[in-house]
C-alpha cells in the first residue's frame, strides 16, 4: 500500500429544494432560530431520507420552499449546516412524526441541520412554471411529492437570477 495523500478533489457542493409547510416552519422561523438554523424533522419517505443520509454534506445549497400553502414556492436560500443524526421525532409518542417500529439502536428516520443564508421575495410556481429553464425541475413535475429534491446546477443559477429580479 501506498503511504501517499489522499488527492482526490472533494465533490462540488449539491443543491437540494427542500420543502417546508409554512405553519410548521417557515423562512420567518429559519431566520428567528438560534443561530438562524433549524433541524429538519418529520422526513418520513425513504428517498428523501436518502438524499440527507446518503448525498447531502455540509456547505450544499438549498432553496427553501413553502409547500401546502396559499402561495407556495421559494421564500428564501438556506445551507446543509451539519451531518445527518437521528430524528428524536420519530421517538416520541406524542408527534405526529412518531414511528413505534423504529428504534434508538437502529433509527428508521433523520434529520439534518439547515442555516438560512437569506431570506428572498417569494418565486412562486406560476413564475418558476413560466421559467423554460426550470422546465425538468423536478418540483415542478406532475406528481412528485417529495419533500427533498436534487437541484441541477443549471435550475439552482435560473432560479437565482429570477430571485435577482
Amino acid at each position: 500500500s501506498s503511504s501517499r495523500p489522499d488527492t482526490r478533489i472533494s465533490p462540488m457542493p449539491r443543491h437540494w429544494l427542500m420543502k417546508s409547510e409554512p405553519d410548521e416552519v417557515s423562512i420567518t422561523d429559519l431566520a428567528r432560530a438560534p443561530e438562524q438554523t433549524v433541524p429538519w424533522t418529520g422526513v418520513r419517505n425513504y428517498q428523501a431520507r436518502n438524499f440527507m443520509r446518503d448525498e447531502m454534506q455540509p456547505g450544499d445549497g438549498v432553496l427553501f420552499y413553502h409547500s401546502s400553502c396559499p402561495a407556495p414556492g421559494i421564500a428564501g436560500l438556506a445551507e446543509i449546516a451539519g451531518a445527518c443524526t437521528a430524528d428524536p421525532t420519530q421517538f416520541e409518542p406524542g408527534s405526529p412524526y412518531h414511528d413505534p417500529k423504529s428504534s434508538l439502536e437502529q433509527p428508521r428516520w433523520l434529520q439534518i441541520p439547515v442555516r438560512l443564508v437569506r431570506v428572498t421575495r417569494l418565486l412562486g410556481l406560476p413564475e418558476m412554471r413560466a421559467a423554460p429553464s426550470l422546465a425538468s425541475m423536478r418540483v415542478l413535475q406532475r406528481g412528485n411529492r417529495l419533500s427533498i429534491t436534487p437541484v441541477t446546477p443549471a435550475e439552482w443559477v435560473a432560479v437565482l437570477k429570477l430571485l435577482d429580479r
